[in-house]
Formats: C-alpha cells, sequence, structure tokens
C-alpha cells in the first residue's frame, strides 16, 4: 500500500514521527489580508443607525426598521455582485411567517442570500456563512423601541459581507452563500427557512458557518478581556438522529459519540484557521450551543446538514437584549462603541480561511469504511474518490487517541484502502480528500463493515 507524507501537530502521544510544516495557500493569505477592521465597523454603524431591525417593525421607511436595514444590505451585497464578472447574484429569500408566541400576526420576513456561483458545473457543493440582522431590546415583543444590535447580531451580518466583499473578486469551483437572516430573536425563522428550502431543493450543503454575537472581546466583568479566542458550537449525536434509536445505537457501538460531522467540521475549523490566521486560538465547545439557547445553525442541523455556531469567549449580558439605558451606575444597550472591530475581523478571516480552503478543495471521499471481517489489532480502512468534481491528488488518513480532542496524525496515501498498525479498539480515524495544493476536504468518519 502506498502512503507517503506524516504529518504531526499538537500535543501529540503516537509514536514519534517527523515534523512537517503545512504551507499556506497564498491565495487564501491574501483574502485574510484583504478583511478590513474598518469595513467591518462601518457596516455595523450602519445596521444600527436603523434605529431597530426588530423583525416586526417599520417596512416601509427609508431610513428605519427592519424593512430599511434588509434593503441596504441586499443593495451592498449587489455592490460586491458587480466584481464578481456575473458570478454573485443576490436575492430576497421571502417568506411568510404565520401567527406564533413571538410573531402577533402573520409577518413577511426576507432573508438576503447572495450567491457566488462555483464554477465547476459537476461540484455541486454549497457553503453558507450567516449572521442574523434583526435586534431587539429587553422586550422580545417590543418593535418600536431602539434596539442597536451592534454585537447581537450586526456583528455576525458584517462578517457576512465582508466576505462577499472580499470573496466576490475571486472564483471557486463550489458555491459559496453569504446569507443575512432576519427572525432570530423570533424563534430562528429566517434559517429555518433556508434551511427547509435547501433540503427541498436538493442543495448539497457541505457546511454551514453561523456567527452570532461575534464582536465583544470584554465579558460582563471588564477583567474577564480575551481578544484571541472565539468559540465554537458544534453537536456531538447529530441533531437529525435524536429520536432515532438504531441511528443512535450504531453510533454508539462505534465509539462516534464525539465525531458527528458538525464536530469534525468543528476540529477542521481550529486547524485551517489558526493556520491563516494569527494571534487566534479557537476553542472547541462541545454541545451543539450555548447552555439551554440556540442558534441559526440548529434548523440546519435539523434538515440533516453539518453547521456550527462561532461566538465570542465571554458575553456581555448587560449588552445582549436590552434597553439602552444606564441603571444603577451601568451602561446598558448592545451599542456599537462596545464592539472590538479588530476582534470581529479576526473571527471573519477566521470565516474566510475556513470557507476558502474548502470551497477549493475537493469533495470528501465516499463510503469510508472501517473493514471488520477479522479480529485483528490493525485497522483495516477503505473508501471510495469524491463522486464529482476535481480528482483528489491523494487521501489523508487521520489518527488521534480516544481521549484527544483533536487529530494528531495525518497519513498521506494515494490508494483508497489502507492497513495501519494502530488498532480501532485504541484510535478513532477518518479519512480526507486533499489536492496537489494541499487543501483538504472535510474529514469522514468512517462506518463499520463487514468486509
Amino acid at each position: 500500500m502506498k502512503t507517503g507524507l506524516i504529518i504531526l501537530w499538537g500535543m501529540c502521544a503516537l509514536p514519534a514521527l517527523a515534523q512537517t510544516v503545512v504551507k499556506k495557500d497564498a491565495a487564501i493569505a491574501q483574502m485574510v489580508s484583504e478583511v478590513s477592521a474598518a469595513n467591518i465597523e462601518a457596516n455595523v454603524r450602519k445596521l444600527v443607525s436603523f434605529r431597530t431591525r426588530h423583525s416586526l417593525s417599520d417596512t416601509v421607511s427609508k431610513t428605519e426598521g427592519i424593512g430599511a436595514a434588509r434593503n441596504w444590505i441586499k443593495a451592498e451585497y449587489e455592490k460586491y455582485a458587480k466584481e464578481s464578472g456575473g458570478r454573485m447574484t443576490v436575492q430576497f429569500d421571502a417568506f411568510t411567517q404565520p401567527k406564533s408566541d413571538r410573531i402577533n400576526q402573520p409577518t413577511v420576513l426576507k432573508n438576503i442570500l447572495a450567491i457566488l456561483k462555483g464554477t465547476d458545473p459537476t461540484d455541486t457543493r454549497v457553503y453558507i456563512v450567516s449572521g442574523h440582522y434583526d435586534s431587539m431590546p429587553t422586550n422580545v415583543m417590543d418593535s418600536v423601541s431602539t434596539a442597536p444590535g451592534a454585537n447581537d447580531d450586526a456583528s455576525g451580518t458584517a462578517v457576512s459581507m465582508e466576505l462577499a466583499r472580499v470573496m466576490a473578486k475571486r472564483s471557486f469551483p463550489s458555491t459559496i452563500i453569504f446569507m443575512a437572516v432576519a427572525a432570530e430573536e423570533q424563534g430562528l425563522y429566517g434559517s429555518a427557512n433556508v434551511a427547509k428550502r435547501a433540503k427541498a431543493e436538493k442543495w448539497n450543503v457541505d457546511a454551514m458557518l453561523n456567527n452570532d454575537i461575534v464582536g465583544n472581546s470584554h465579558g460582563q466583568d471588564n477583567d474577564l478581556k480575551n481578544n484571541s479566542q472565539v468559540r465554537v458550537f458544534s453537536d456531538g449525536i447529530p441533531t437529525i438522529a435524536e429520536g432515532n434509536a438504531a441511528q443512535i445505537r450504531s453510533l454508539i457501538g462505534n465509539g462516534g459519540e464525539n465525531d458527528s460531522p458538525s464536530r469534525q467540521l468543528a476540529r477542521y475549523v481550529k486547524e485551517i484557521a489558526e493556520r491563516y490566521v494569527d494571534q487566534l486560538d479557537v476553542k472547541l465547545i462541545y454541545r451543539r450551543d450555548r447552555f439551554l439557547r440556540s442558534g441559526d445553525h440548529v434548523p440546519f442541523l435539523q434538515q440533516g446538514f453539518t453547521a456550527v455556531r462561532f461566538t465570542e469567549m465571554n458575553e456581555d449580558f448587560t449588552r445582549e437584549h436590552q434597553n439602552v439605558r444606564t441603571e444603577n451606575g451601568v451602561a446598558y444597550g448592545d451599542v456599537p462603541e462596545r464592539v472590538d472591530y479588530p476582534y470581529v475581523q479576526k473571527v471573519a478571516r477566521m470565516n474566510l480561511s475556513v470557507l476558502a480552503n474548502l470551497a477549493i478543495a475537493p469533495a470528501q471521499p465516499q463510503n469510508v469504511s472501517m473493514l471488520t471481517r477479522a479480529l485483528t489489532n490493525n485497522s483495516d480502512l477503505k473508501w471510495e474518490a469524491p463522486a464529482a468534481g476535481k480528482k483528489p491528488s491523494g487521501y489523508y488518513v487521520l489518527i488521534r487517541e480516544t481521549i484527544s480532542p483533536y487529530w494528531e496524525k495525518k497519513i498521506f496515501t494515494t490508494a483508497t484502502q489502507i492497513t495501519l498498525n494502530y488498532s480501532k479498539d485504541n484510535y478513532f480515524f477518518a479519512v480526507q480528500a486533499v489536492d496537489a495544493d494541499g487543501h483538504e476536504s472535510l474529514p469522514v468518519f468512517p462506518k463499520p463493515v463487514r468486509q
């Protein structure tokens, strides 16, 4: 079996082998460098200028309310699209949300999608980056009071917009959608509509990145300052497996409780982002979202797609869902002066490096299997080439100890089957496709096959 390059990183407990430095793609590094904190700040402040972006607020005014905000976002995306040579198109994803607990009457809501079409007609993969542009004050049904929503979530919307500005000038084999969604605060309705549409229209969504509350480097106590770390939330047992006893039994029997597709995406984010963004420590948080809370990635998980959420390290709850005021000497309100724009820039650069690497890389290998016909202390893996898109130059077989949160070793091979002198009882494995320039697909965790 032909094997070649072996890569190690981190504190590896596996047998020591030669270190290999993974080189950066100069084109991705250039895009990362073009992400501008000044542009992000300008977009956040413009979104705040609409006074409120509550999903039930004014839709007629040209200067206030959610209608003015969504029209401006769409117009900005259209400006970026002019640099795409016709590859980027912009659309409203409009739908009527029925009356519910947080929608007091049937309401037309609009998401904004800027779709950068992939250049390879055989590559159907879709990557989505999103933030929600609606905001709220203390009372979730108050559509009149000022609700700046600078951090929650003009920051995430500004990330999506800035990436569209930079990436529209380039071409990628697969499609990237830059998205701003409505009604997150009312019940994730905007993202749910896009997720259901993606399922119904059979979009091949390979990964969805949700940016929500990504702009504050100070926690509620000022001594909790952290401008170098960002949290990535990912589910372990896939959300879509809830209620499916057979699927859950298979997952547990295979030891894959910590190896869902979304958890693979989270590990991928850490590796790629830290490759391209200086002074950034990506913290993997092993839960679907914050404690008893939710976000716009969840509807995508519910439709069976791979998705994660990005959020700042320490939230300041005096700034979230609060009327702007000073009370007992404490300033409340989600105002733009409290956003750390260089920090948002890092988060945006993280998103860009991951999106670009994925969109350039080959698709995932198919039918990745752990062969189990015979009892042995070796591990036999087998897989098939991606069904479409560019042909890989080879594959990385990833290995880690069962107690390790990160992949510890990469073994390169040009074959589609390999026998490793590592016991499947003691190690976890995955396989990813890679091209000649080192762009890696998402890893795929093997399923047991008796062969």
